[in-house]
Order: C-alpha cells, then structure tokens, then sequence
C-alpha cells in the first residue's frame, strides 16, 4: 500500500509520541501509589535518598567553593546506590548519582546516569545541564559541551547558575582551548602498570635512579572497612624487577590505623614525607630509613610553623636537591584553597623552620593544586593545578626557576599525559626519561590508577662500565641503566652518582656521612647517610659547579671524589662502589680535592675544605702521624717533577700546621713520577697521576 507524504509525516509524529510516552512513563516516582506492596522498602529508601541529599549538598557547597569534596561525594553516593537498587528508574535519583559521580575517582561512570536522565524525562533539575556538559567534556566532547554550558546559562533559573557561574566559565574555557592543547605532538607513550587494583591507587614517589617506587592505596588490608565499605589509606613500596613494580609489600612501620599517605620521597630513596591528621589537621611527616625498617615519622617542619606545620593542612611534600627547603601543598595560604609554598630549615638539629613562602602567582591560583615534585635538576618544578590552561581536572604542568629564583609561566604537558580527568603526582627519574602519575582517567582498573610516562626517541648507546678513579670529567657518561630502548628527552644537566659504602676488606655495608661541598665557596651543599643495612646511597648533582664529595665513616679514613660539572652539561649516570679503609697503619689515601695550578706548588683556595676534612681527622685521632706524598705524571724532566711533588707535599704540611697540627706527627715527601698509578697514556691517566695522598705510619 502507498501512503501519501502527510500522512507518512503525521504517522512518524504518532509513532514518536507513543515512544517519548513510553519512555518517560518509565520515570518511576518514589510514591506509596508506586510501591503499594513495598512500603517498608520504599521507606527506607526514601530515607537513604535523604542522608545522601544532605551529604551532596555539602559536598556542592564545597565544590562552589573550589575545595575537595571527593569524600562526602562517594558517601552519597553509598546512600543514593542503597535507593538505586529499589528504584532504578527514578529520572531525579539518577540525576544525583550521576552528579556526584563527577566529583570522585570514578568520574567515568557519571555519563551513564545522566544520559539515563535524558532517557526517562524531558523535565531536567535547573542544574542539570551543567553536570551534563561536564560529562560530555570528560568524554572528549568539547563541542557538544561548550553547547550545553550556553544552553545551561540560557535556561537555568539565575540564581541557579549564579552558583554555578566560575565554574561554568571555566569549564567552557577549558573546552575551547582543549583542541589547542590535543594539537600538540608528543612522543610519549603512558601505561597503566600492573600494581593497580580496582581499588584508588595514587600518589607515586619514585627514587632518582627509578629503581624503589613509594606508593598510597585504599585496597583492602588488615583493618577492617569504614561503614562505607572504604578502607583506609596505606603505604605500599616495590622495587624494579625486569622493568617492572611487581612484588608489592604494605609498609608496616608506617602504616597506622587511620590514613596513611605519601608525599614525597627524598632522591636516594632514604627518607620519606607522608601526610597525616592529627588533632583534626593534616601536617607533614618525615621518616627515614634505618637499614631496612622505616623509622617512626616527625614531624618534618617543627611543632609550630604559623600553627602546626601552618595554620592550614598540609598534603604533599617535596624535597629540594640541596635539602634546605620543603615544598608542600597547603589549604593555608592566601586564597584560602590549596596552594604551593615552601620553608627553608633555620636549624637542622632543633627542627626549626622559616615561615611557609607562597611559590609565587606564577604557579599558584584561585583553584587548587594538588601535588609538587621538584626535580632533581634544581631547576624544574612539576606541579597538579584545576587552574591555568587545563583540559579539566587537574591537569600537570612544568615551571622552571630563574636566576632570581622566581618559577616561570607554567607550562601544560599536553596529552597523553593530560585528558579531561584528574591527572596528578609527576615523579621521574634524574633523566627525566620516565615519570610515574595518578590519574583516574577513562580506561583504568579502578578509581585513581598510577600511570608509567615514557618519552620516545631515537636510540643511544649504552654503557654500564664501573669507574673506579678520578671523576673530573666524563667522556662516555652511562645512561640510564634500566631501559631498553633510550630515548631523547628535554636533557637535564646534572649528574647522578649511586653505588655503595663498604669496608674494603670485609665488603660490608657501612652507614658512612656523605657530604657535597660547592668547592668554589667551600659551602656544603647537602649531606646524608649510606644505607646502614645496604651501604647504598645515590645523589643528583646539578650541573655547573665543580663538587667535592667526602664519604666517612667512625674508624675509617675519610674518601673523596670530584665531580667538575660545567654548565649546561647534560645528564650522565656514575655507578661506583665507595670502599673505606680502616684507619690501620700502612692505610693510604688519595686527596682528590686537594688542587695546584700546573707547574705550581701554592695550594689553592678551593683544596682548603678537603685538608680542612683532613685536619679534623687529625684532631679526632691525636695518636694519628702521616706521611704526605706528591705524585706528577710523566711530563717534564724527571728531576723538576720530583722538586715540584716535594714542594707540593710540603706545601700542604705547612697547611696543616697552621691550621693547628703538630709538626711532629707530620713529614712530606715527594715521590715525582715514580708512583703511577695509571698509564700516562691520555689525558685521564695522567690526571689520575697528578695527585697528593697520605699514609698512616702510626696509631
């Protein structure tokens, strides 16, 4: 049969009126007509419905308020799940699931109730499309988005989208900039790692070298769960085995019966800044590693910086390659909302600690930051904000510091490291090769999964030689010795030493002090221990000075190495063993920082803190007598290197002494070319050549 063109038209209108009908029939009210023989049922769901309203009403103020409310969202929605699973079909219930969804670790999961909303009615909350639009920007959707941010102002009541009015901006804001941002190439891969649980995995904190990763989970554990069904935060640690984190370990020692959350991992992976609450505020903590247990934590700032650690709470701490500054994520500062200070240490032994520093409005906004991680480079801050130019949610951003000490411009990462969600918690290694982040993106295996940033590129060599002499320049530096295929990142100048301290007989670890002095200023730049159980230890240092590092240990002679590391240097890997002898008769020692000009035998200004090490050896044994030797390369008449090397040993017995060592405990002899130890075959060898050492003749 042929039906003609008005009435196929008004029979399509039937037949969509009859579908709307049937479809919005299905918004099932929560009334006694509804549930004739369900009213105890209906009742307590009603009552669920109720403790939710009032909990997602504080959780929006919150929001409004640019604050976290991640917690008071996910107990509504425990209440509103309750009610759910009576009624399904209530267009307003999935309304405010679907809302509140939004603004926990499960933002993906918002879509679905609010598309089930358009589904069961034509007749939208004043909000809705608000919450609607946020969705549809999770989703990627920017376009559609910004169109339901303009119908949500053109149709909301105005004191509604008065509430909603900076957000609404910015969100719209955020989506007419994301193509911009998307457009940007990047070579990175980023992948979800095997720890993750469906559970909220997050907050990585990963040693220099990448080989120890810290991290904080809520996944089930020895304690029971919260009324919620929600277990507490604890510490979890694992090592690198075949390039991935796979044995995973609770850290007992630090793990208490309330949340326990890392913050920030010291670059050797020694100490430890967590998070916790305490007399209803949240203040930072350091623990340090005592051979294989962690200690109990301190607090890391002192009992009273401007009230506890501040007047507000503290969350997320980094440490700063020389140790003299903590920064850290506080709700104290001047807007109000979480921003990013700073403190520098006053008095190491008492604890004290300068006011909290804002990092400056270069970084910090009217939003929130959520986590800081300064590399090791001392040079490059990466930071979490809500604000700035994100794709939504937290995005990471990089700032670099200036000459004044000032941070710059931050600067997005771009996708794939940024999306639409909630990305966080940028941890890398010395190279910057790789990073580990928390985001509770689309895709992942529970709420906030920790994600691992790989940067491609073309391929290097690799090298794992040992250097066992003199390091004052390095020709063939050793990349990073865990990755298969190197890649070309932005370089970072600086330098990494790990290895171990051992007793040179035994081959025991040793817990020995580690101290880097600026040799132009004879100013210790950091300092910190071995590991007692291990002897290992690792260090990042920033190119252009030149460093000395004396490695001591009680009962054992001091060791020194130098590290001349130009500016604009790139990054190089030293692995190396320290062996300390013990302080026996017929031990010797190799003064690598004591320095001459060529041909010269006056002692220079930048050898006074490694004699200065050596004085202080002297005085801490009386009983101590040395002999000091001077050794040249095989350049020159052999007659002139001999005088040049005794004049050089005499030069730095006469240091000593006026520096208030006995005469008597003292001789000088120079020993010219005759003690090589090396070629003198190139330049490095004869540098090795070129030295003063001392030997213990009695004790």
């Amino acid at each position: 049969m042929i039906v003609n063109r008005c009435c196929s038209k008004n029979l399509l209108i039937v037949i969509f009126l009859l579908i709307a009908s049937v479809t919005f029939s299905q918004d099932i009210s929560f009334k006694n007509s509804n549930f004739k023989k369900e009213k105890q049922e209906l009742n307590l769901a009603k009552e669920n419905i109720a403790i939710a309203d009032e909990i997602r009403a504080d959780g929006i103020e919150k929001i409004l308020a640019m604050q976290e409310a991640n917690t008071l969202f996910k107990q509504a929605i425990f209440y509103y799940l309750k009610a759910q699973d009576f009624n399904p079909n209530n267009s307003e219930l999935n309304y405010k699931i679907g809302s509140s969804y939004l603004f926990t670790n499960q933002k993906e999961k918002a879509a679905y109730y609010l598309t089930r909303v358009t589904d069961l009615t034509n007749d939208y909350p004043s909000d809705f499309l608000f919450f609607y639009a946020m969705a549809l920007q999770l989703q990627g959707d920017y376009l559609q988005a910004v169109d339901q941010f303009e119908q949500f102002k053109v149709t909301a009541k105005n004191k509604v989208y008065e509430r909603y009015q900076v957000l609404a901006k910015k969100y719209t804001k955020e989506c007419q900039g994301a193509n911009d941002i998307m457009r940007i190439s990047n070579r990175i891969w980023v992948d979800n790692i095997a720890l993750n649980t469906e559970f909220d995995d997050w907050s990585p904190c990963l040693s220099a070298d990448g080989e120890f990763l810290i991290f904080t989970s809520n996944k089930p554990n020895e304690k029971p769960a919260n009324e919620f069904g929600i277990y507490d935060q604890d510490i979890y640690s694992s090592n690198l085995d075949a390039r991935k984190f796979q044995v995973i370990l609770p850290v007992a020692e630090l793990n208490t019966e309330n949340n326990d959350v890392a913050g920030g991992l010291s670059y050797d992976g020694q100490r430890l800044l967590i998070f916790k609450e305490e007399h209803g505020n949240t203040d930072v903590f350091e623990s340090k590693l005592n051979g294989l247990k962690w200690g109990i934590p301190s607090r890391k700032m002192g009992e009273k910086l401007r009230g506890g650690n501040t007047d507000g709470n503290e969350t997320f701490a980094s440490f700063d390659p020389p140790d003299v500054k903590v920064y850290y994520i506080t709700d104290g500062g001047y807007s109000g909302n979480k921003n990013i200070y700073f403190s520098g240490v006053m008095n190491r032994e008492r604890n004290l600690w300068g006011k909290g520093q804002s990092a400056g409005h270069e970084v910090n906004t009217k939003f929130q930051e959520g986590s800081v991680y300064i590399h090791p480079d001392g040079k490059t801050m990466y930071f979490s904000s809500q604000g700035h130019n994100t794709l939504g949610g937290y995005d990471i951003f990089v700032s670099y510091v200036d000459d004044l000490g000032h941070w710059g411009e931050p600067v997005n990462l771009g996708y794939p490291i940024n999306t639409p969600y909630d990305d966080l918690f940028y941890s890398a290694t010395a190279s910057g090769r790789y990073a580990y982040i928390a985001s509770n993106r689309a895709g992942g295996i529970g709420g906030l999964d920790i994600y691992k940033v790989t940067y491609w590129g073309s391929d290097k060599p690799m090298s794992t030689d040992v250097q066992d002499q003199l390091i004052a320049g390095i020709s063939k530096p050793v990349s990073d010795n865990t990755i298969s295929k190197p890649i070309i990142v932005e370089e970072k100048s600086l330098t990494v030493f790990k290895g171990n301290v051992l007793d040179a007989i035994t081959k025991k670890p040793i817990k020995a002090s580690i101290e880097i002095i600026l040799n132009e200023t004879g100013r210790v730049y950091t300092s910190f221990f071995s590991n007692s159980a291990t002897g290992k230890f690792l260090l990042s240092l920033p190119a252009g000075n030149n460093y000395g590092i004396s490695v001591s240990a009680e009962g054992y002679l001091f060791h020194s190495e130098n590290f001349d590391l130009p500016k604009g240097d790139g990054f190089n890997s030293v692995i190396k063993d320290v062996e300390l002898k013990n302080i026996k008769v017929g031990s010797n020692i190799t003064l690598r920082n004591v320095f001459f000009d060529s041909g010269k035998w006056e002692v220079k200004d930048d050898s006074f803190p490694e004699l200065a090490r050596l004085v202080l050896l002297l005085n801490d044994v009386p009983n101590l007598k040395i002999e000091i030797s001077g050794h040249t390369d095989n350049v020159g008449a052999k007659s002139f290197n001999e005088l040049l090397s005794q004049r050089r040993a005499d030069a730095v017995v006469d240091y000593l002494v006026e520096n208030g060592v006995g005469i008597e405990r003292l001789s000088a002899i120079g020993y010219g070319q005759n003690n090589p130890v090396d070629s003198n075959d190139t330049p490095e060898s004869r540098a090795s050549n070129r030295r003063t050492e001392f030997e213990i003749i009695e004790n």
